[in-house]
């Protein structure tokens, strides 16, 4: 039997029967004593699980965060649906809903404009963070550390447009978090922007992304403020969903250490 099986099966007895020791871990498993307690002091490291004061074993809130990340991301496209129907009809344009997943943006859903250029992206596909409006929305507002990992590359290159210096991309971000929403000037393709604005969870971090996406050119000011108003809409509405409580507009959001 597998690390991994045994380690399912250790975190499933303790969410029905914990607290366990040791010993009632491995006998109601019929696994070996030495094999569970080296499982359990994995788990322990992880922070999936925690001893208490009388030594026995139970799960941490570690897991109910991790399975937190997981039904928000589940949320996501139902919560978001109705918003990118009404912009798609309203702009023409696609507008597609991200997901953050580590260092990259997932398209979990999407409503296609009737405009002929898109950015078509299939429910699924990954994205950079580095580069596209909804990859930079995100990344603009994940913490400090996690900025770094993303900024000391690789920063591969799409398209001419694309950014693929680091401090230039810092930059960027800067200007991202001043004015609470992002733009893509043709870097993943060329002929098509996008302009896009971060969804925030209860703790105030970036889960996700709406875009509008197409060939219209989408630039920072005026022009493109009735674009960033309907996404304020949509993604203030979905971030108080998924219980974010700070103030809107994004832009008073800072990115933590």
């Amino acid at each position: 039997m597998s690390s991994i099986r045994r380690s399912v099966q250790v975190m499933e007895l303790l969410a029905r029967k914990s607290p366990l020791g040791v010993r009632a871990v491995a006998t109601q498993l019929a696994l070996p004593l030495g094999s569970v307690h080296r499982l359990l002091l994995d788990l322990e490291q992880e922070g999936i699980a925690e001893r208490t004061p009388g030594g026995e074993w139970e799960l941490s809130f570690r897991l109910l965060e991790i399975c937190g990340l997981q039904l928000e991301r589940i949320a996501l496209p139902a919560l978001c649906r109705p918003f990118a129907e009404k912009m798609a009809e309203t702009t023409g344009e696609t507008v597609n809903i991200n997901a953050l997943s580590g260092k990259h943006g997932v398209c979990i859903d999407k409503v296609r404009g009737n405009q002929g250029m898109q950015l078509d992206m299939r429910i699924g596909a990954r994205g950079s963070l580095h580069c596209g409006g909804a990859g930079k929305a995100m990344l603009a507002f994940m913490t400090e550390s996690e900025q770094r990992e993303v900024l000391g590359g690789p920063l591969p290159a799409f398209t001419v447009k694309t950014i693929t210096d680091a401090g230039v991309l810092e930059a960027e971000l800067q200007r991202i978090r001043e004015r609470g929403y992002s733009i893509d000037d043709q870097e993943v393709v060329l002929g098509v922007y996008c302009v896009s604005v971060p969804i925030f969870d209860a703790m105030a971090r970036p889960v996700g992304a709406i875009s509008i996406t197409g060939p219209s050119q989408k630039a920072p000011g005026p022009e493109v403020l009735p674009l960033v108003e309907m996404l304020n809409e949509a993604c203030g509405h979905v971030s108080r969903r998924l219980g974010f409580r700070g103030t809107w507009p994004a832009v008073a959001i800072e990115a933590k250490q």
